[in-house]
């Protein structure tokens, strides 16, 4: 069994966030899988929205993002799964919009829902699937002196996605889809 969560925030005021991107990829994934069928149903007691295959559980964790590590350690305490076999899909301003990287055990400088992940495992040994969602315009120096300031991360991942980078996302999603299959299916 292997464990596919999502990060991001419940309800809809942050649907389209940046902080959400899990949650559209794990969509967009549960669409692949099984031919349309797989459909997400609110688990009260993991606190998440969850679709389950024989192989897989996809979960799309209920709690803010900072407390995501309470599911995925729960689910993954449950159902008995490694953390080899756990996948996290999530935001990355270390990574530019248009991009992404799958790696085991590397995530990004700062990321409270990982943070929380970390500290209920102990360790950082899973898959990350790391999201590019940095867009921001670098700050103009002249001399000393900064014409603009750059948004703070904490308050850019909470903004939502603009028309123009939906475009440059949705093809990204697809890809991240077929690396997941193919990941997945070893």
């Amino acid at each position: 069994m292997k464990l596919i969560a999502g990060l991001g925030n419940p309800g809809e005021r942050y649907k389209n966030n940046r902080h959400n991107v899990g949650w559209r990829v794990l969509d967009r994934l549960a669409k692949k899988i099984q031919n349309n069928d797989l459909e997400f149903k609110l688990s009260k007691k993991h606190s998440c929205y969850l679709a389950q295959t024989q192989d897989f559980l996809l979960a799309k964790p209920t709690t803010q993002m900072n407390s995501s590590g309470v599911v995925v350690s729960s689910l993954a305490s449950f159902f008995k799964i490694q953390p080899e076999n756990i996948w996290v899909i999530h935001d990355d301003l270390d990574i530019k919009l248009g991009q992404y990287k799958v790696q085991r055990g590397k995530g990004p400088k700062i990321h409270k829902g990982l943070n929380s992940i970390y500290e209920r495992f102990g360790k950082t040994d899973f898959w990350h699937v790391r999201v590019g969602v940095e867009n921001r315009k670098k700050p103009l120096k002249i001399l000393n002196f900064q014409l603009t300031r750059k948004v703070p991360g904490e308050r850019y991942v909470l903004q939502d996605f603009t028309d123009e980078e939906v475009e440059i996302l949705n093809p990204i999603i697809g890809s991240i889809v077929v690396d997941l299959n193919s990941y997945l299916s070893k």
